[in-house]
């Protein structure tokens, strides 16, 4: 009897309850959400939560003229500040307008920009300063949630702060400087480059590359005119290569592609047959020659960039798995045994193909294994087509970069330490 009383009761407690539970649906539902003291209102977290299950975008912009992997490392950062990274590529017109001319043109910097493996979408003709039109359509139309730019200054003409909109929305976040290269410097090496060799048949001159990568990275001056080129310290850390290098190796029965260079002043050229090599197989290996390697096939004047500087540059490159720092000029059958290599390529384009000629060349083993294959090069460009484009407008970057190192050295004698990687 007690039982039936228990579950009787029971019944009338659940049918109460639903009443109530009902009654409350209800008037929520007339009344609409009801405020509770010290908790946000239901829209307020509804809102945050659809944030939570957007990604966060982050915007970036620049010139990327001479794209480096200082550039690179700076992209690297903002894609850390949030799930996808928009990248704004500056027009060649206002790069005139604002710092002089370009040395890559446009089409060039969007390639390289967007063969950047951290880079999720690029934006053509950016302006060089953000305007508030800009920016609102960047928060509607991309819809960014902040704008990155390094701890360095970028001022306008006038002297005003290029990124002063954004910092006032509130929508503002900071990187740190990679330090040790520029355009200005990279622009500054081979101005120097052609200098040194104006003047090699009177002195005895080491290799241009060797001057940076030693140390000796002392301000030079331009014979009578006063003015400088400051070459700054490139200091390669493994924390770095780390961060550059990719967590996954190839699987074991993974098509494993080979192809060898300078790959110094890395460009357009480059990145367009590192495409076409990584489309022949699964996991595409780049073998990187070593400074003195390049110096004796291309003269004592380059590489401009030094080994490990071009490591990080071929690195950052989306089409790259993974790079040998100091290849053999020659490839081995051992070599090939040891990184299980299914094709070895080489573009049509390419500097100091006179090996070509020779009964013995660096490619003779893996022709004679029938794994040999010649790509035919996207673009016409090599490290001498830059390099001409210095030396074609000489006065003009001389100029640019007088004025550049000018900032830059302000730059450096106020500069505080800035967290980041």
């Amino acid at each position: 009897m007690e039982a039936g009383s228990s579950k009787a009761r029971l019944a009338v407690a659940c049918a109460i309850g639903g009443i109530v539970l009902g009654a409350a649906v209800v008037a929520l539902h007339v009344a609409g959400p009801v405020a509770v003291p010290g908790l946000p209102p239901l829209d307020a977290l509804r809102r945050r939560f659809r944030r939570r299950r957007r990604p966060v975008r982050v915007y970036m912009d620049g010139c990327f003229d001479m794209m480096h992997y200082g550039h690179c490392n700076a992209l690297r950062q903002a894609r850390a500040l949030g799930d996808q990274l928009v990248v704004g590529v500056v027009s060649d017109d206002e790069i005139t307008a604002n710092k002089g001319p370009p040395v890559t043109p446009l089409n060039e910097r969007m390639v390289m920009v967007g063969a950047v493996k951290w880079v999720d979408d690029v934006i053509p003709d950016a302006p060089y300063a953000i305007t508030e039109d800009f920016m609102n359509k960047l928060f509607t139309e991309y819809n960014i949630d902040y704008i990155i730019h390094g701890d360095d200054p970028c001022l306008l003409p006038d002297g005003t702060d290029a990124y002063a909109l954004a910092k006032n929305a509130g929508r503002y976040k900071q990187i740190k400087r990679t330090e040790g290269v520029s355009t200005t410097d990279i622009v500054g090496r081979m101005l120097l480059c052609v200098r040194e060799r104006s003047v090699s048949d009177r002195h005895n001159h080491s290799s241009l590359q060797r001057q940076f990568s030693s140390g000796h990275g002392q301000k030079i001056d331009d014979s009578g005119s006063g003015s400088g080129t400051r070459i700054s310290h490139f200091l390669p850390t493994s924390r770095r290569i780390v961060q550059f290098s990719n967590s996954r190796g190839p699987g074991p029965d993974s098509r494993i592609v080979y192809i060898d260079g300078a790959f110094d002043l890395f460009h357009a050229g480059h990145v367009e047959i590192l495409r076409l090599a990584r489309g022949l197989g699964d996991f595409l290996l780049v073998g990187i020659h070593t400074d003195q390697t390049i110096s004796s096939t291309r003269g004592p004047h380059r590489p401009i960039m030094n080994l490990h500087e071009r490591s990080l540059s071929v690195l950052a490159c989306r089409y790259v798995d993974e790079v040998i720092i100091g290849a053999p000029w020659d490839i081995s059958k051992d070599m090939i045994t040891t990184f299980n290599i299914s094709l070895v390529v080489q573009g049509t384009i390419a500097e100091n193909m006179d090996f070509a000629k020779d009964e013995s060349h660096p490619y003779a083993v893996p022709m004679d294994m029938g794994i040999f294959r010649r790509l035919e090069s996207p673009l016409d460009i090599t490290t001498s087509t830059i390099i001409r484009r210095i030396v074609s407008n000489h006065e003009a970057y001389q100029k640019r970069n007088e004025k550049k190192e000018a900032s830059e050295k302000k730059y450096y004698e106020s500069k505080n330490f800035v967290n980041g990687e």
